[in-house]
């Protein structure tokens, strides 16, 4: 697919590069391992509310202008002005961008000589018009008006008119393909753009040198994707032989567990953080709006991704989250002896207490997740050989009750160190991840995208491209921490149980204690250990 988006806009593929997730990124790993006493932690951290909410909305994903080309101009904080005074079909209220038609709003995005869009509006608009209309179509429109717009066609267009404006029209892309690259794995995207970048770049080598740049880096950006599809693909692959192999000689794999690899929970923690850094920043904005699209009544009943649903990143992340509860349950319920099950569950609040230091909120909450599944909680006898004050603690932190009030005073401490962090270790701000969407789909929720009289409600999108820019500014940090290519390995690929198995497991570990637990005891022996 890369070649042949790369002969599609007419630019040299880049070289593979480093294979994605088990591979250090674009940075080499510090090697980071402060001690004990040198580990930050967010208990107690200040938090000023009106200086996140101006933060958020400082740090709407951009992309810096051509240089030379486009003054930086400035974000001012979603208080933008429209290209011409009383422009038909947008709404204001105290200067704000309320509503407005789709055809306003897609207007109101294409840059002429003396005007070019605020970049939160660029990245709101980019990011909510999905619901309403295809990236392919709006990118054809968007084409469309450039080119009539600015005479591209015509052979004797004034040459320092076009001069004027490619540099803005170049920017709009390269802010497009940069913030939303996967829009562009459609074909149709890639014409639409290669023909813009044609009429513009012609004539002109500054502007050629732009688009080369700029295309390369696109080329770059989903090749890369690509590889960490593939690397995921084997990665499956290989736990689920792993499992065969499990299911086939159970005896002969129980000797192996986590603890043999590793017993220190503060690296256990580390490579827990690099695998979630690594997924996330795969995830692209997008797909927290096509994981919730639904019909339109607007626009005839149907759906704009009816036909593919393309959140499969943001999927497979949530997919990782399920894997680490269960591998954490796994990893309580093989070992034979009580004792040896007492030391995994202390040796696994160890690291969650280890990520909730760090900022990793997803592993920890899987960790805690994991422990609190049937299977492991009905092991009386086990827990009752832990010291279990610590992992009270952290599960009064990650408590649901007030709509998780206690994670969420973490969370913004960890984001307030963030914002003043002096290291990217204090960088690192990973949410629990099922929160942040469940915010996100009830936001998406409350809340009809079009008003009454038919216009996008535009209030709304704002609200959805804060929540979204957040974790755009999460997903960038690059992890300090030396890899563990064997911790990794195995996380990622040790055989976890199903359900019926744990339970199977736990019995087995603590006999039955009452007679529904007997009946399904005899049940699970009877289906599984055939089987085998």
């Amino acid at each position: 697919m890369a070649k042949f988006l790369a002969e599609l806009l007419g630019c040299t593929l880049p070289d593979k590069g480093t294979p994605p997730l088990l591979e250090c990124r674009s940075q080499p790993p510090l090697g980071l391992r402060p001690s004990s006493k040198q580990r930050p932690t967010i208990f107690g951290t200040g938090h000023n509310e009106r200086a996140l909410f101006d933060h958020r909305l400082d740090t709407m994903p951009q992309t810096p202008p051509l240089t030379g080309q486009l003054g930086t101009g400035g974000y001012n904080k979603n208080l933008y002005q429209s290209k011409e005074e009383g422009y038909p079909g947008l709404y204001y209220h105290d200067n704000n961008l309320v509503s407005g038609s789709l055809e306003a709003l897609i207007h109101h995005l294409v840059p002429t000589v003396d005007y070019y869009p605020d970049r939160t509006y660029i990245f709101t608009f980019l990011l909510s018009s999905r619901l309403f209309i295809r990236p392919h179509e709006l990118m054809s429109k968007v084409c469309q008006l450039c080119v009539e717009q600015q005479r591209l066609s015509d052979p004797q267009a004034d040459k320092m008119r076009i001069r004027k404006i490619a540099p803005k029209i170049l920017q709009l892309l390269t802010e497009w393909t940069e913030t939303f690259p996967y829009d562009f794995r459609d074909e149709r995207m890639m014409r639409s753009l290669k023909e813009l970048t044609h009429r513009l770049a012609s004539g002109d080598e500054v502007y050629r040198k732009a688009v080369s740049q700029m295309s390369q880096g696109l080329i770059r950006r989903l090749t890369v994707l690509s590889q960490y599809e593939e690397a995921l693909v084997k990665i499956n692959a290989t736990a689920a032989e792993r499992l065969t192999a499990l299911k086939a000689k159970p005896q002969a794999a129980i000797q192996r567990d986590l603890l043999s690899i590793c017993n220190d929970p503060f690296t256990v923690a580390q490579q827990l953080t690099h695998i979630e850094l690594e997924r996330l920043s795969y995830i692209g904005p997008e797909e927290f709006i096509q994981a919730f699209v639904q019909k339109d009544p607007v626009d005839n009943d149907k759906s704009c991704f009816s036909d593919h649903k393309k959140a499969t990143n943001l999927e497979a992340y949530v997919e990782w989250f399920n894997r680490l509860s269960y591998l954490v349950a796994t990893e309580i319920c093989l070992p034979v002896k009580k004792k040896h099950r007492a030391r995994v569950v202390e040796f696994f609040i160890d690291v969650a207490r280890e990520c909730f230091n760090i900022g990793n909120f997803n592993s920890l909450m899987a960790i805690i997740s994991g422990m609190n599944m049937s299977p492991v909680s009905r092991l009386k006898k086990t827990w009752s050989k832990v010291k279990t004050a610590k992992f009270d603690i952290l599960e009064h932190q990650m408590d649901p009750s007030s709509n998780f009030y206690n994670y969420r005073t973490a969370l913004r401490g960890a984001t307030q160190r963030s914002i003043t962090a002096n290291s990217s270790r204090e960088k690192i701000v990973i949410p629990f991840f099922s929160l942040l969407i469940k915010d996100i789909y009830f936001l998406n929720e409350g809340c009809s995208n079009r008003l009454q009289s038919g216009h996008v409600n535009f209030e709304k999108f704002w609200e959805l491209a804060k929540q979204v820019s957040e974790f755009m500014t999460w997903k960038k940090v690059e992890c300090p921490f030396e890899k563990d290519r064997k911790i990794l390995q195995y996380l990622l690929t040790a055989p976890v149980f199903t359900e019926d198995a744990l339970y199977l497991a736990s019995y087995e570990s603590e006999g039955p204690e009452n007679n529904m637990e007997k009946d399904r005891w005899k049940s699970l022996r009877s289906t599984l250990l055939s089987r085998v």
